[in-house]
């Protein structure tokens, strides 16, 4: 029988970060005693707050940003996303990222929720909006992005995402909370 009790079964006996040259992120590795009982490892990623924001058109189309990702070797299209810089909150952050890859600026945003992005191994937390409202302006990538953008109807993204032809975890969580709370409204 499994047990549903919701205490940690993980010791911790020491920690140590064993990588902090990156701004983004650091490694932490743990000496534990496993649920099991038995000794070992547990490695983690701690990654900045990770930010993503879906630009919403009055028309029912919505932008996405294409580019090259060197860690998964492929293109990716995605939501206007990033880390969040220190100090910044998640909505500063979702207002610099829009701008910064896109150009729009926005009159509105509204939360979609939180959630981890892959628990097993990171830290990481990706706080989620949407923008209405957009106005145009200039596009200022970082140096490490070359980027494109497309607009496309939402109906369209979500299908995307569905097929396989967007992967990435924040771009797919965020269409889908946005799918599943204008469903809602549509419902009352």
């Amino acid at each position: 029988m499994m047990s549903t009790s919701r205490r940690n079964p993980w010791t911790t006996l020491s920690s140590r970060i064993v990588h902090d040259a990156n701004p983004w992120f650091r490694i932490r590795e743990d000496a534990v005693t496993r649920p099991d009982g038995q000794p070992g490892t547990y490695t983690t990623l701690l990654a900045r707050r990770a930010v993503g924001v879906v630009p919403c058109f009055s028309d029912g189309t919505i932008l996405l940003v294409g580019q090259y990702r060197y860690s998964i070797a492929r293109y990716s299209w995605e939501i206007p996303e990033g880390g969040s810089e220190d100090g910044e909150s998640p909505l500063q952050t979702a207002r610099r990222e829009l701008a910064e890859e896109t150009g729009y600026r926005a009159k509105t945003y509204r939360s979609l929720g939180r959630f981890h992005t892959s628990n097993c191994f990171t830290d990481e937390t990706a706080h989620l909006y949407y923008a209405t409202g957009l106005e145009p302006g200039v596009v200022r990538p970082d140096g490490t992005e070359r980027l494109a953008s497309r607009r496309v109807p939402f109906a369209r993204a979500c299908d995307m995402a569905v097929r396989g032809g967007i992967t990435d975890s924040i771009t797919i969580v965020a269409l889908f909370r946005l799918m599943a709370r204008r469903s809602a409204r549509r419902q009352r």
